[in-house]
């Protein structure tokens, strides 16, 4: 059978370009709050300075302020003048920015400024690295919002306007310190990028959350264990169906969790293969959104029921174009393993039917946890995984 639609892309694919333009508008409309903002801020500070009116406004006029013959003469005559290097280029970055150039009696606004202007270009500048960056495998990720309540003042990253309130003023990205209104929270394009400061652990955290913050294709467990399966697991009888010492596998999870894709997993810490591949099952156990996605589980499970082999090939390829990029490639990078290991079948006893019975029940589960409903599905679960199998060469 000829491979279906081999140029087609999932419906997953990156709108970088979109998210490009939104941002470049929504800079331009932060430096022009800023300006607003030093204009009135200006006018408040000078308002409550003591001394002549003349006097205060002479130090707030923006051709005496930022001339640069005050700026020669505050340089010698204040002994503020001692500022490290690393201050006084993030002073003049800003500067540069807003359009203005600060001189020494323009520090009296410096500190509310940078309060206001750094929680907004921070933002700007995580996305404009994003899209420079071509080594970037733009999956397309939601954000994690969760209510929060910020110590100081803060505005939003999205409409820079203030976030006003003493609790709970907006919402904070958990994984990558996103903060905007909570109103703005649904307009806010899914261009997450997770923090690896954020991600605590690899075993049970979010797919997609993990490649975004490693940068990588897929899990780095997935691409560790399956190396060293197929360096030296490939023969061994009964792979994946034979379980290895729990305890052995926890250490392997506890590895990744502490040293990330630098765990160690060699034969000479654990000799025995059934230890890797049980590290690699709980992995895929463990994940809060299964690879096969709670959305396209019921999908995948009437395409299953499908009597006809050439509509029922055809409809489980349209529900992987349902699945989240990075889920796609793991689900495609595991099949294509599998696919290896039945080639060994005289060896391992390991056909596709029987990576059905073990990889069915790990890589979708129900989106409603229940026993009759998960008992009732389990033969379409196993034969899911075993097309896959079979078909690696078609359907991805």
């Amino acid at each position: 059978m000829q491979k279906l639609l081999p140029s087609h892309k999932p419906a997953h694919s990156s709108h970088m370009p979109e998210v490009s333009a939104e941002w470049a508008a929504a800079a331009s409309n932060l430096l022009s709050n800023i300006r607003s903002s030093w204009t009135n801020c200006a006018a408040l500070t000078a308002a409550s300075l003591p001394g002549a009116g003349e006097d205060r406004e002479k130090i707030w006029d923006p051709s005496v302020m930022f001339s640069e013959d005050l700026w020669l003469e505050n340089e010698k005559s204040c002994a503020v003048v001692h500022k490290s290097k690393r201050g006084r280029k993030r002073q003049e970055l800003l500067a540069v920015a807003l359009g203005v150039k600060v001189g020494v009696k323009g520090a009296l606004l410096w500190q509310p400024l940078k309060l206001f202007a750094y929680s907004q270009i921070t933002s700007l500048v995580r996305r404009a690295a994003l899209t420079q960056n071509d080594n970037h495998f733009n999956y397309e990720k939601a954000h994690n919002f969760k209510v929060h309540t910020f110590r100081g003042p803060h505005w939003c990253e999205y409409c820079a306007n203030f976030m006003w309130g003493l609790i709970a003023q907006g919402v904070r990205c958990s994984d990558c310190g996103l903060n905007v209104h909570k109103q703005c929270s649904k307009y806010v394009p899914n261009d997450c990028q997770p923090d690896l400061k954020r991600i605590k652990r690899v075993y049970c955290c979010d797919l997609t959350t993990l490649v975004k913050a490693h940068n990588t294709q897929r899990p780095m467990v997935v691409d560790s264990c399956i190396r060293e399966i197929e360096a030296r697991g490939l023969k061994s009888e009964g792979l994946y169906r034979v379980s290895g010492f729990t305890e052995h596998i926890e250490d392997v999870k506890m590895a990744f969790d502490r040293d990330g894709d630098k765990a160690d997993i060699s034969a000479s810490i654990y000799p025995d293969i059934n230890i890797i591949a049980g590290a690699l099952k709980l992995y895929f156990r463990d994940l809060p959104i299964p690879v096969i996605t709670y959305d396209t589980y019921s999908k995948f499970i009437e395409a299953a029921k499908i009597a006809n082999p050439d509509e029922r090939l055809e409809a489980i390829h349209e529900v992987l174009m349902l699945l989240p990029a990075a889920h796609y490639e793991t689900l495609r990078y595991l099949m294509i393993h599998l696919k290896k290991v039945t080639l060994h079948e005289k060896d391992n006893f390991m056909n596709a039917e029987n990576l059905g019975i073990v990889f069915g029940p790990t890589l979708m589960r129900p989106p409603e946890d229940s026993t009759l409903a998960t008992l009732n599905d389990m033969r379409y679960q196993k034969l899911i995984v075993q097309i896959l199998i079979e078909n690696e060469d078609v359907l991805f």
